[in-house]
Order: structure tokens, then C-alpha cells, then sequence
């Protein structure tokens, strides 16, 4: 009984320990889903235009009949709806709509035989569909399962001839039996077009992807889409990894994005956790390191230092006009802290200054300790994320916000931000490189900065499939993690994304050899 009580005590606990919060979250609202059921409802159209039916023959007495090529000569789809339906579904219903056919006939009564062609139309048509979400081994998002139900409610076959009034009269066995191959054909349209080639534009998410030569990202699903009446969000890890060594884990103690607006299409919620990852797997990758020597150094820096260590620099002659050589260091992994007022990340570092006379061995001047807190501005750039790093602090309104394709400054200003250096050496030396510690700020703002913007230039890509974008964005500080609200648009029809990566038929699905064609003569009726 007693470990019992103790089980119930430690459930809410367990419960909390396997719920591992994302680094990443999407949002899709219902104004996302509106515009994804516009394209949504163009490629379904498409996808009932290639129904294949099957050729329909038989006999009524003295009426033999023969129907055969049958195709899709138009679709009017008024009226459709695309819903949230929790916990994990996607409804889609399609009511009222009419589908016209064209088809050739073969026909036989008594001793009057005829051929041509039938216009019909299918009206009153009915779809319900019923989606599920998932997410697969690989952690990507995926329709894991399809329910359909297609009806419809009257079909009409127009004849034309001398014999339009027999045909009319006994047209009900071909109506009916068209009516009915035409709806059996929907639902497995719609089942293949699901299953098969949107999950093949799915496919298309970057789940585990290199972002560049020293780390990777990791975007896989943590857990099922979670689906509510007006909304659908997916909780991706949000991991970087080195790719010296992949496979890696970072445990994730950051706060978790939660989302509350739904004014936009889409969200994407980033925590610290997100950006710690990324530092964490370039300093595992050692790249966080800046080596400059001789001309690369640049020519107001090295003045500053030369007349700074003027007196060590003269003790060491004739090494007086020796290269000089920075070797600026990251000692720790880099933090990220996100706060209403804005992003910042605190550094520690080693910088040693040292002479290169040549043969001869280097001649190390000063060692010293860096710690700063650089300022973090975060944009979006197509579908790229990126950052861009300063060692002013940047001030902004109640409301951190940039929009467009490029960052948008909001009541903004740039304040000094917490930049110290001392000597690892003594506390003398600390004291005189306090005269040092202004401009070297100034210069490395200069100088170091745009080298590190450099390399973070490329930013990283957003889950989202290609062919969708962003437009109208604007990024919001939070407590511990920021949103990103935008609106989306297709720069890539679906179709043209699915076409792009639509498995090779092979030749069992795809017989080479064409269907005979039907015989004309009245015997074999």
C-alpha cells in the first residue's frame, strides 16, 4: 500500500521528466490553413481530373452496352472546407460539387447498332475527409492514415441522334452503373494523392541537415502534431550537433516557447536552448577560434597594441619590427539569455598578443582574459534564421520587433554593453590594460565583428516544406525564448514540388503495353 502512495506521488513527476521541451516550435492558425487550403484545393482538382474508370459493359435483355474512355472533362468544387479537428486531424470536405464526364459509347438493340460519344454529368457530389497527423521514424510530419467517404447524388447522360428518346429511355443502367464506378474512384484518388504525394512534399521538411563544414541541425519531431480547433503546432528538437560527433545530445533545461497569438499565419517559437546548442556545437568543433598575423592584423589595431606593449616591445630588440599575432580564443561555450527587451550572448575569452620575428620562436606579450555580453539581433531572411552579433547593446521598445526582409529597427538605440579584459598574469597588468579596454572594444566592433557575421551569414533554414515562404515578418522577445510571426505564400505550386519528387514508376505499377482498344464490332457486344 505504502508503494503505492509512493507511485501516485512520483507520477506527476515522471510525467513531467518525459515531456522534453522543443527548441523549436511551429504554429500554423487557421488563416494558415486557409491559404493552404486555396493550393490544397487546386491540386485536388487536379487529382480527380486523372480519375481513371474502368470500362463498363453489359446487357438488359435486348440491350447490350458498351462504355469505355472515360474522362474527366471538368470539375466545380464551390464549395470546400479545410478544418482543425483535435487531437491530431486535419479535416477536408468537399459539398455540392459537379464533375463532368466524357465517354464513348458502344450500343446495341435489337438490330440498331450505334457508337459515339456521351457528355454526363455527376452533381450533387459529396466528399468527406478525414486526415491523420503523425509524425514517422525519422521524425518528420506525415499523414499517417486517410478516412474518405464520396457520394453522389445524380448523375445525367446526355444522348443526341434518331435514337436520343431510346436511349434516354434505357440510359438508367448505364447512369447508374457510372455513378457508381465514379464514386468508388474518388476516395482511392484521394487515398493515393494523401499518402503517396503529399507525404512525398513532407519528405521535403529538413529534418537532420549539415548547416555548414563544423555542425548540423537536428529539427525531428519530439512528439505527434497536436492539433486544437484553431490551431496545429508541431514541437521540433531544435538541436544543433557538431559533425565530429553526431551523435551527441544536449539536454534541454531551457524554458519552453509557449504561443499565444493567433493574428498571423504561422509562428516559429525559438527557446535559448535553441541558439546554447549551436554555440555548444561550434565550440565543441573548436571553430570559435581568430588567428590574425602580420598584414591581416588589422593596421589601427596594431597600432594601439604596439604603442600599448612600446616598452616590452624595445626591451626585445631586434625583434622591435617582428609580425604581429593575435590569437583571440573562446575559452567556454558561448550563453544565450532572451529577454523582452532583447537577445544577448555572454562570452568568455583568451586573447594573446604576441611577436613573430622570423626563425625564431614567438614572443608572447600579453595574455588576457576577455568577458563580454554581445547584443543578438534575429531575423528572418527567406527561410534562413539568422543572427547577427554586436558589441554595443541594443535597446529597443517594449516589444522587440523587425519585419520584412530585413531587420527593422523599433525606438531603437546601441548602448555600451559589459565588456572587461584583464591580465591573466597580474593585477598590474590589469590595471594598465584598463586604458586599453575602450578602444580595443572599438576596434574589435570594427574589426573581429564583421569577421564573425561572416561566418554566420549563411543563417540556418526553417522546418518548412520548399515551395513555402514567409513574408511580413516580425520577431518578438520573450522570457527565455522568442516568436517569429509571419504570413506564408507559395513560391512553388504543390504540384510542381510533388512533380519534382515523384518516385520513378516502375514497371509493374506501370504496364508499357496500352489497353486494347474496344472492338467496334456489334458481335462481340
Amino acid at each position: 500500500m505504502a508503494a503505492g502512495s509512493c507511485l501516485l506521488l512520483l507520477l506527476p513527476w515522471l510525467v513531467i521528466a518525459s515531456h522534453s521541451p522543443p527548441g523549436c516550435k511551429i504554429r500554423i492558425t487557421s488563416k494558415g490553413l486557409d491559404l493552404v487550403k486555396q493550393e490544397g484545393l487546386r491540386f485536388v482538382e487536379q487529382e480527380l481530373q486523372n480519375i481513371t474508370v474502368s470500362d463498363l459493359h453489359g446487357k438488359e435483355g435486348q440491350f447490350h452496352y458498351n462504355i469505355s474512355q472515360v474522362r474527366v472533362m471538368d470539375l466545380q468544387l464551390a464549395f470546400s472546407d479545410l478544418n482543425f479537428q483535435p487531437q491530431q486531424h486535419l479535416v477536408f470536405n468537399i459539398n455540392n460539387a459537379s464533375i463532368s464526364l466524357r465517354f464513348r459509347r458502344q450500343l446495341l438493340y435489337w438490330f440498331f447498332y450505334d457508337i459515339g460519344s456521351i457528355n454526363a454529368s455527376a452533381d450533387g457530389v459529396q466528399i468527406h475527409t478525414v486526415l491523420k497527423l503523425a509524425k514517422d521514424e525519422a521524425g518528420r510530419p506525415k499523414i499517417s492514415n486517410i478516412t474518405c467517404n464520396a457520394s453522389i447524388a445524380r448523375m445525367h447522360a446526355g444522348f443526341s441522334g434518331t435514337l436520343r428518346k431510346v436511349y434516354e429511355f434505357l440510359s438508367t443502367f448505364i447512369v447508374t452503373g457510372m455513378r457508381y464506378l465514379l464514386s468508388q474512384q474518388i476516395c482511392p484518388s484521394l487515398e493515393h494523392a494523401s499518402l503517396v504525394l503529399l507525404n512525398s512534399l513532407l519528405d521535403t521538411v529538413p529534418v537532420r541537415n549539415y548547416v555548414d563544414e563544423h555542425i548540423g541541425i537536428d529539427y525531428s519531431l519530439l512528439r505527434d502534431p497536436s492539433v486544437s480547433t484553431d490551431t496545429l503546432d508541431l514541437d521540433f528538437k531544435g538541436m544543433f550537433f557538431p559533425r565530429v560527433k553526431e551523435d551527441q545530445e544536449l539536454e534541454n533545461h531551457a524554458v519552453e516557447p509557449v504561443i499565444k497569438e493567433t493574428e498571423r499565419m504561422v509562428y516559429v517559437a525559438f527557446s535559448e536552448y535553441f541558439f546554447d546548442s549551436a554555440m555548444q556545437a561550434y565550440f565543441q568543433a573548436g571553430v570559435l577560434t581568430i588567428e590574425l598575423q602580420g598584414e591581416k592584423v588589422p593596421k589601427d589595431l596594431e597600432v594601439l597594441l604596439r604603442a600599448t606593449f612600446f616598452g616590452t616591445i624595445f626591451m626585445l630588440s631586434p625583434s622591435v619590427d617582428a609580425p604581429l599575432q593575435l590569437l583571440l580564443q573562446v575559452s567556454a561555450p558561448p550563453r544565450c539569455t532572451i529577454k523582452p527587451s532583447g537577445t544577448s550572448v555572454s562570452v568568455s575569452a583568451f586573447l594573446n598578443i604576441s611577436l613573430v620575428p622570423p626563425d625564431r620562436p614567438p614572443v608572447q606579450l600579453s595574455s588576457m582574459a576577455m568577458e563580454t555580453k554581445l547584443s543578438a539581433k534575429v531575423f528572418l531572411q527567406g527561410k534562413a534564421l539568422r543572427v547577427q552579433l554586436d558589441l554595443r547593446r541594443y535597446s529597443q521598445g517594449p516589444v522587440g520587433a523587425w519585419g520584412g526582409s530585413r531587420p527593422h529597427l523599433t525606438h531603437s538605440c546601441f548602448l555600451p554593453s559589459r565588456f572587461r579584459i584583464y591580465s591573466k598574469q597580474s593585477a598590474l597588468e590589469s590595471l594598465a590594460l584598463f586604458s586599453l579596454q575602450a578602444p580595443l572594444k572599438t576596434l574589435l566592433q570594427l574589426t573581429i565583428m564583421p569577421i564573425i557575421n561572416e561566418r554566420t551569414k549563411k543563417g540556418v533554414q526553417i522546418p518548412l516544406p520548399e515551395g513555402m515562404d514567409f513574408t511580413r515578418e516580425v520577431v518578438t522577445n520573450h522570457a527565455g525564448f522568442l516568436t517569429v510571426g509571419a504570413d506564408l505564400h507559395f513560391s512553388k505550386g504543390l504540384r510542381e514540388v510533388i512533380e519534382k519528387y515523384r518516385p520513378v514508376p516502375t514497371a509493374a505499377a506501370y504496364p508499357s503495353s496500352q489497353p486494347a482498344e474496344p472492338s467496334l464490332d456489334p458481335g462481340s457486344l
